[in-house]
């Protein structure tokens, strides 16, 4: 248990914190200084490692303990008003930082109520007669199911924490089959994903270096010629920002006049500034160079769950079942 009771490796650790902090105070005399950690230098070290692993196991455990807590917006009605903005409307929390003369708009075009946003919850929950999983796989338009259902799709560059954020969305949906993986381009197929009788999420492979050799012929027809298909979902990776790769997507986008969305991943990477730039960056081109594309990015951390309850609540409302 990283967060339980203490060990003795634990004790350790908070004494050499504790002479750490003497040491920088001068409560020690020089020479005592000095004699000290010759008589001590290995154990010092090791116990200056013990601190940085126990520091990174702790981070982790906090990280996937704050996952799992909030996956659910039941789980945040516990939370100070301010912290569940934060949570569930992340773009509008920027806003303070951002100047006047920055066009703000378009970022609460979008901005339900957050009973709203529970009624869209209960589609991403599973009952008994609301089944929600992986249904089947194609990588040629005569492979994918008959277009029985409203569709989504969710589509970005290698990389750009497209099955994280699927994961995420999902996360009500015990051992749902979604493969995560640190190499990119793992995604080489169109994955299928049912909600129940309502609607049905597309998972598509990543664009770019990793792509698949038949991503064009994969991918294309599907976009362009999917009648069911409500939105496309077009992640960018708001820790790197808009690439020459991700500008050729939304030409592709437009091309086909096909309705879609601009979604930045990763937030919690992105120092504030960097993700300041970007969000700006991003509504400039959906204002200047788009027509097809709905005018609010969402923003979104899969590890944190920010903006993950709005995103869902958004893909209920597209699909027509909110």
């Amino acid at each position: 248990m990283c967060l339980g009771i203490k060990t003795s490796k634990e004790v350790k650790v908070a004494v050499a914190l504790f002479l750490l902090i003497l040491f920088k105070n001068d409560v020690f005399c020089p020479k005592m200084r000095d004699l000290f950690v010759k008589m001590h230098l290995r154990k010092i070290r090791i116990l200056l490692s013990n601190l940085h692993s126990s520091q990174k196991c702790i981070s982790t455990c906090t990280a996937s303990w704050h996952s799992q807590k909030f996956s659910s917006v039941e789980e945040l009605l516990g939370l100070h008003k301010t912290k569940q903005n934060r949570i569930i409307y992340p773009l509008k929390e920027l806003e303070k930082y951002l100047s006047n003369c920055v066009n703000k708009t378009n970022f609460s075009i979008f901005e339900p109520s957050l009973e709203d946003i529970k009624k869209a919850e209960t589609y991403f929950t599973p009952t008994a007669k609301h089944t929600i999983d992986y249904f089947t796989s194609a990588v040629r338009m005569d492979h994918i199911p008959p277009a029985s259902q409203p569709e989504v799709c969710f589509i970005g560059r290698s990389n750009v924490g497209k099955s994280s954020l699927i994961k995420a969305v999902f996360s009500l949906v015990p051992n749902i089959h979604v493969k995560i993986s640190k190499t990119p381009g793992h995604t080489k197929k169109m994955n299928f994903f049912k909600v129940g009788k309502e609607f049905a999420l597309i998972d598509m492979p990543g664009y770019g270096y990793h792509a698949p050799k038949d991503f064009v012929d994969m991918v294309e027809p599907y976009l362009n010629s999917r009648h069911n298909l409500k939105r496309t979902f077009l992640l960018l990776d708001a820790s790197v920002g808009i690439t020459e790769l991700d500008k050729i997507a939304i030409d592709m986008c437009e091309e086909f006049g096909i309705p879609y969305v601009i979604v930045l991943t990763k937030a919690d990477r992105a120092a504030k500034g960097e993700l300041l730039k970007c969000v700006v960056k991003v509504q400039e081109v959906i204002e200047r160079q788009t027509k097809g594309c709905f005018p609010q990015p969402f923003l979104v951390s899969s590890l944190h769950f920010w903006g993950i309850h709005l995103l869902r609540c958004f893909i209920a409302h597209v699909s027509g079942v909110l």
